[in-house]
């Protein structure tokens, strides 16, 4: 065992350690803040604070772990591209030039989140609003990074050291927003659709929306057939968040009592792990996200506990505190629409520490690092480029043994229209991210 000291214990302090030794680097420890226990101790041992205690291994303290609440400005930024960090210090026996327990859990926490002012059209805090963004580093797990990093200097001194760290894992995950493009929509919506499209000279779907209707062709967004055999090739097992709210300008799935959407989904949750993708209008409404919640579990007949929100739309705390008092245990939306990479700089699912309170939830968060609509719209991939990108993420999450996640949708598996060859980028990353090892969730 390793022992910590620590002469000023808190919650903050609690839950990074317990995320860096524990969770990351698999290193069984014990916090004391008691010299005297401390100095008689002879196995590994390492202590944090503002000055050392004798010769043991020390790092500096930037004093953020010691605080309350979610006041502090902008942390102090130092190195060169490529290689900067947060919270330096400058104590000459810091075995490292920055806290890397108060800059983990800046990162983690999603600290300059809250209260954050700026944000896009959906209500969304923007990448390039954060930190790790100036810093050039969004696109690095920087935590799982700096965590090895301070592995390497424990095992130093401590070459007998002990810890299993964490190894790479692939999970994908769906969205299903449009479970079909024209079926079972009814009549008004369709016929909608059939006005809008000869109105705008659309052609080749007008003709495809009939086709679909009269039964002479498949529904383009009806990719699940192609979903489980991809799946079972590579031997994965998907997780799927189905949107089931009522019908919006920013929802429009078919209704969820309609015979044939609710078949799909106990299809679907027979062998996969089946969530919530609450709607874009329960984002400012507990209650609808509640009803939403409760219209899945009574379709699939379980307790509903992975969720994520539809256009990634979430305010910190609130937004995981009302899913955590709804049952919600694990979220799913920890990523940005407008860059792939690492929000949170950490590839390692990890439980939530809501600031306001001070405290760890039971709320177990899973960072995504790429979706399909951020390559194709957002940054205009072309599939090469698309590959090359999911190609160099992958390796990023491979060399610190993290948890790959990907989204991706039925309808970016259509294989048609503007995804007309994103199905072979989806499979290259399945063959790539199998090359090591898969994820059952």
């Amino acid at each position: 065992m390793l022992l910590i000291f620590n002469s000023q214990p808190s919650n903050r302090a609690d839950y990074i350690f317990h995320l860096i030794m524990g969770e990351l680097l698999g290193i069984e420890h014990k916090v004391v803040s008691d010299p005297d226990q401390f100095g008689s101790f002879s196995g590994p041992k390492f202590s944090y604070g503002s000055e050392p205690l004798a010769d043991e291994v020390f790092l500096q303290s930037a004093g953020l772990l010691s605080e309350n609440g979610f006041s502090r400005g902008e942390p102090e930024m130092a190195g060169k591209e490529g290689s900067m960090v947060l919270f330096p210090v400058r104590h000459p026996a810091s075995a490292l030039p920055f806290d890397l327990f108060s800059a983990s859990f800046y990162l983690v926490t999603r600290y300059e989140e809250y209260g954050s002012v700026t944000r896009d059209e959906h209500d969304r805090f923007l990448p390039e609003n954060s930190i790790a963004y100036q810093m050039g580093c969004h696109g690095t797990p920087v935590v799982n990074r700096w965590a090895l990093s301070w592995a390497e200097v424990l095992r130093e001194r401590f070459p007998d050291l002990p810890g299993a760290g964490t190894k790479f894992t692939f999970l994908p995950t769906l969205d299903v927003d449009q479970a079909y493009a024209y079926r079972y929509k009814g009549g008004l919506r369709n016929m909608g659709g059939l006005v809008r499209d000869l109105l705008h000279g659309n052609i080749p779907d007008t003709v495809q929306r009939y086709r679909v209707l009269t039964g002479l062709e498949r529904d383009p967004f009806d990719t699940y057939d192609y979903i489980s055999a991809i799946h079972e090739k590579y031997r994965l097992r998907p997780v799927f968040f189905i949107l089931l709210g009522d019908h919006g300008p920013n929802d429009k799935n078919i209704s969820y009592t309609h015979p044939r959407f609710r078949e799909l989904i106990q299809k679907l949750a027979k062998d996969h792990e089946v969530g919530i993708h609450p709607s874009y209008a329960s984002f400012t409404s507990p209650e609808r996200l509640k009803t939403e919640i409760e219209r899945l579990a009574a379709i699939i007949g379980r307790e509903v506990t992975c969720s994520r929100q539809h256009f990634l739309r979430f305010r910190l705390p609130q937004t995981f505190r009302d899913l955590a008092d709804l049952g919600i245990r694990n979220e799913f939306s920890m990523g940005y629409a407008q860059e792939p990479g690492f929000r949170a700089g950490i590839c390692t699912p990890y439980f939530f520490f809501d600031l306001t309170v001070n405290r760890t939830t039971p709320l177990r968060i899973h960072p995504f690092t790429v979706m399909d609509g951020t390559l194709a719209d957002y940054k205009n991939y072309t599939q090469w480029q698309a590959e090359n990108a999911v190609l160099e993420l992958l390796n990023e999450v491979k060399t610190v043994g993290g948890t790959f996640i990907s989204i991706w949708h039925n309808e970016s598996l259509s294989d048609q229209k503007r995804w007309h060859g994103w199905r072979g980028v989806y499979e290259k990353m399945a063959q790539m991210a199998m090359a090591e090892g898969s994820a059952m969730f």
